[in-house]
């Protein structure tokens, strides 16, 4: 199989339950909600994406034929002298193109291997830590993991947090919806989890900072 790389590059996570901690993030190519293009956006699943992942011609991107040869690349991103090397496998939709091969490529460098989902694509075995981030009315089919991350507020109704609490999930953030009323959307956020208290509030930190 030919993996096709958006980007990769090492910086901070900025959200969730591993936010501050260094990574090299992944970013494959494509996505099944959306096709990335300005034009189509008004009549796609996930509409309010704000990451880019169309083509390979980001920092770091490419395409790779082997497992082994991106799992390489990874690592060459990695400082030499540092432990707990943990890459971020993210899209778009990276489940598309994640498998078993890459995976134990990647444990086998040396790597922790966490992955950020929209959830429609049910994970292979051996990742370390899953995230799942539903979108709009797209039907789940991954119903654990470690951690279930919800951009709030979504107006459909599959999309609202009641929908979730009962999953396989050990961590559940809500995520302010960035734009316009990202100040509203934030305080929304707040007075939800002091309401329900088994969410907590996850912030795009990385945008505060001024990184990638």
């Amino acid at each position: 199989m030919t993996y096709s790389v958006k980007e990769m590059y090492y910086t901070l996570q900025g959200e969730g339950a591993h936010s501050g901690r260094p990574a090299v993030f992944l970013r494959f190519a494509g996505c099944n909600l959306w096709s990335g293009r300005e034009e189509h956006r008004a009549e796609a699943v996930c509409r309010f994406c704000d990451t880019q992942f169309v083509g390979v011609d980001g920092p770091g991107g490419g395409k790779f034929e082997t497992p082994a040869k991106l799992a390489d690349a990874v690592a060459a991103l990695w400082p030499d002298t540092a432990e707990n090397a943990y890459v971020v496998c993210t899209g778009g939709e990276p489940l598309l193109q994640l498998d078993s091969a890459l995976i134990d490529a990647m444990h086998t460098a040396g790597f922790e291997v966490g992955v950020e989902s929209n959830g429609t694509i049910s994970a292979p075995a051996g990742i370390d830590w899953l995230c799942i981030s539903p979108k709009g009315n797209a039907p789940l089919q991954q119903l654990s993991g470690n951690e279930l991350k919800l951009v709030f507020p979504q107006q459909e109704p599959a999309a609202q947090p009641e929908c979730f609490v009962e999953l396989a999930f050990e961590h559940y953030y809500l995520q302010p919806l960035d734009g316009d009323e990202t100040d509203i959307n934030t305080r929304r956020v707040v007075d939800y989890c002091l309401r329900n208290p088994q969410w907590k509030l996850s912030m795009q930190s990385h945008k505060y900072l001024g990184i990638d």
